[in-house]
């Protein structure tokens, strides 16, 4: 018997170890020269994505691959993250092909940088890409950024351009004009190479094209190649998310919050760390923005409101300017500047607008009745039985009887000269000891 166990441990551990590897291979073994991996850039562009993308590109260097595919439907995102991303591209050692799929994707702003600096470059049918001019975000909106930083993101957007062999001069344009293009006039005006339905045609399509990798010439060979997808690790997934601007806001507040409710009960330490952890969380997401102290100073004028709200009724006069400042504070700190879509000001507006919202109603009500409940009179034991009703178990006069309350038998006596019958209503009005005083309800 002992065999048999150790021999089914043996082969549990086997199967375990086989599966451990599957996984961490992401489901496959890539040993094959004539693979292609591929990429996904989906949603706002942050830093995870970048982390993602760049080690994307130097496993399949270490890996020999035929090429790397960059598959693209964003809206755009932070800067740093995509200057991260394009400089990663124009220096691998693998030809990169930026593509942006499937139909009806976007690669706008911060997208169109990616996709001009691939080696080749290419969109699928009914596909838009453009309208990269930098902005700036405030409590008046999304606005173009000063001019010298257009300038410089033009020129930028312009070497990428020029040394991809691509219409510069339109690129360029991209930057300084908001120019938005669709798959046919981006082919036309020479800022991608070439359109294609789904990623079969595309390896059909660009089976044969040579590439310039640093100072050698490269023929590429993708007809027969296998797509193999590199999906994300669980550090970018982490640090895409963090660094996504509305979620580090969302984080920041959760985390004032929770160092709050920890000094108003105290004790537990558990709102105080996860307060602190999520702090901790929010702000390094936020260092991926010029923090604007203004912003931060307003946010913390918004918590004193909301505390002294609770402390001190005004009926909801300190709870409305909590939360205004903490929606002004909150639009200040990305400070920018971004590479977004106007849409991404406007989603992040309903976000900052519904958390104040959210948390003022909660510190209105909420708070304001635990803080009552504290006030009350503790009430414990037998002093919690003084106004209920019940029965007389058996005749009570003013020395001595019992009555049933809550399933337990106390004993119960009444006031000078009333007598009480067994099965009468009476009510418990004081208590001496463990004797419950009474009187016969009517």
């Amino acid at each position: 018997m002992n065999t048999k166990l150790s021999r089914g441990f043996l082969l549990s551990l086997v199967l375990l170890s086989i599966l451990f590897a599957f996984v961490a291979n992401g489901g496959g073994e890539v040993g094959d020269k004539n693979v292609i991996y591929v990429l996904k850039i989906d949603g706002t562009i942050t830093e995870g994505t970048s982390l993602d993308i760049v080690e994307g590109l130097r496993e399949a260097e270490e890996k020999g691959a035929e090429a790397a595919l960059v598959e693209l439907d964003t809206r755009g995102g932070l800067v740093d993250s995509t200057l991260k991303i394009t400089e990663a591209i124009l220096n691998s050692e693998v030809p990169v092909i930026t593509y942006v799929a499937p139909k009806g994707a976007i690669a706008a702003s911060a997208g169109s940088f990616i996709l001009i600096s691939g080696n080749i470059a290419v969109m699928a049918p009914g596909t838009t890409t453009g309208a990269a001019m930098p902005v700036e975000i405030g409590i008046e909106g999304s606005k173009p950024a000063d001019e010298k930083t257009i300038n410089f993101y033009a020129g930028h957007m312009e070497s990428i351009a020029a040394s991809r062999g691509r219409n510069a001069t339109q690129a360029k344009r991209f930057v300084t004009d908001n120019d938005a293009f669709n798959e046919n006039i981006a082919l036309e005006r020479g800022i991608i190479d070439l359109i294609a339905e789904d990623e079969t045609e595309l390896l059909n399509k660009v089976d044969g094209m040579t590439v310039k990798i640093g100072n050698e010439n490269r023929t590429l060979a993708t007809r027969t190649a296998s797509l193999y997808l590199k999906g994300k690790t669980v550090r970018s997934s982490l640090l895409e998310t963090l660094g996504n601007p509305q979620i580090a806001v969302i984080l920041l507040m959760i985390g004032i919050y929770g160092l709050i409710f920890g000094f108003l009960s105290p004790g537990t330490y558990v709102p105080e760390m996860i307060g602190a952890i999520c702090l901790i969380l929010a702000l390094y997401g936020m260092g991926f923005f010029d923090v604007n102290m203004f912003g931060v100073l307003l946010i913390i004028i918004a918590v004193i409101l909301f505390i002294a709200e609770v402390l001190t009724p005004t009926f909801g006069i300190l709870t409305t300017g909590g939360a205004v400042c903490l929606i002004i504070g909150a639009l200040i700190l990305p400070k920018g500047p971004l590479l977004v879509n106007p849409q991404w000001f406007k989603d992040f507006l309903v976000i900052i607008i519904g958390i104040a919202g959210a948390f003022a109603a909660f510190f209105f009500f909420a708070m304001g009745a635990v803080l009552k409940s504290r006030k009350r009179r503790a009430q414990v034991g037998a002093e919690e039985l003084i106004g209920k009703i019940t029965k007389a178990e058996t005749e009570i006069n003013e020395e001595s009887g019992t009555i049933k309350i809550e399933g337990e038998i106390w004993n119960a006596r009444t006031l000078a000269g009333e007598r009480i019958k067994e099965g009468e209503k009476v009510e418990i009005i004081d208590r001496e000891g463990l004797t419950l005083i009474v009187k016969r309800k009517e």
